[in-house]
């Protein structure tokens, strides 16, 4: 049975404000662990009114803390962001509070603009192209092992000799093929960015070489879900991830917007065009409909787990959402 799991980038809403939004998610990663979802994920990104999660380590640590038996984590950490020490200390500490329930999941992009990059690093050295060797040098903190001279130097306390699993993510082939090099399991962002999903899903299984963490290749693919009673009321809910999406295009994001009906008829066809394009890997509809399109992209892309994610207004519609994801799933399955 494929796996289906929760992305939350902890909306805030047109009217309300961060504080509402880590409530928001707590509630629904307690809904999400008590329907049988695996993990629960948030994402780092920076300077969008719209997203609540940027400290993201700390957002975790409130969602593990009021849960107990689902994994959190991250999806992901934009590893250019930050010295690759100091992820090893907080998802250390983070492991040490929540064992065993703690995902690290890893991207080569800034998950912002240029100057808010500036910002976060005060300099634009943290290159997207030295991202492996991060990798290599956050995989180390975690080893319970000496250097090669046999003399311990930099360590990670917490971090040292703990199991925290790190995943790849992605949205093209680099990841991909990093992810199989590496033997890591492989995340890709299909649910925003789906048009390499399928070529990097190949490159992914056919680059994978065993390693400690992992045998076998671990696919995972982003995956939007708006399920409601009627498919009509699916398609209304979905408006006001369509308007946020586009004013992100246009640069100028905002607080996530209520739905719109009139949203849609006022698109022209070149936006229109580009919205489906984004948002190809999704279901929107009713619980059988959306549960058809669900076994459709799985069958289609023969992925391990599914990470559902779901940019809805109202509070209760959205987690309503991820619980009929959830029901028609496992009567299929």
């Amino acid at each position: 049975m494929t796996a289906l799991s929760v992305l939350d980038l902890s909306p805030i809403t047109e009217g309300g404000s961060p504080a509402q939004s880590m409530r928001n998610s707590l509630d629904l990663a307690r809904r999400a662990e008590a329907s049988g979802y695996r993990r629960y994920w948030v994402a780092e990104h920076h300077n969008i009114p719209g997203i609540a999660s940027a400290a993201t380590a700390v957002v975790i640590a409130h969602v593990a803390g009021g849960t107990s038996t689902i994994r959190v984590g991250a999806g992901g950490i934009m590893l250019p962001n930050h010295a690759p020490l100091v992820i090893a200390e907080q998802f250390g500490t983070l492991d040490a509070l929540y064992p065993g329930r703690i995902d690290l999941g890893l991207g080569r992009a800034p998950g912002t603009d240029q100057r808010t990059a500036f910002a976060l690093r005060r300099n634009l050295h943290g290159d997207p192209d030295d991202f492996p060797r991060d990798v290599v040098e956050l995989q180390g903190y975690f080893r319970d092992a000496p250097s090669q001279d046999g003399e311990r130097h930099v360590q990670a306390i917490p971090g040292r000799g703990q199991n925290v699993p790190l995943w790849i993510l992605g949205s093209s082939l680099y990841g991909a093929q990093l992810a199989g090099l590496f033997g890591l399991p492989y995340a890709f962002a299909s649910h925003f960015a789906p048009a390499a999903l399928m070529p990097a899903l190949d490159a992914y299984r056919r680059s994978f070489r065993p390693s400690e963490q992992l045998s076998a290749p671990y696919a995972m693919a982003g995956f939007n879900v708006f399920a409601a009673d009627t498919d009509e009321e699916a398609r209304r809910l979905r408006t006001s991830a369509r308007k946020s999406t586009l004013w992100l295009r246009r640069g100028r994001p905002r607080p996530l917007p209520p739905p719109d009906d009139r949203f849609e008829q006022a698109l022209s066809a070149s936006e229109r065009m580009m919205l489906d394009e984004q948002g190809a890997c999704s279901a929107v509809g009713a619980p059988d409909a959306v549960g058809e399109q669900m076994a459709r992209f799985v069958a289609r892309t023969g992925v391990d787990e599914l990470m559902i994610a779901a940019q809805i207004f109202d509070h209760e519609a959205r987690a309503r959402s991820f619980e009929i994801a959830m029901e028609v799933w496992s009567r299929r399955s």
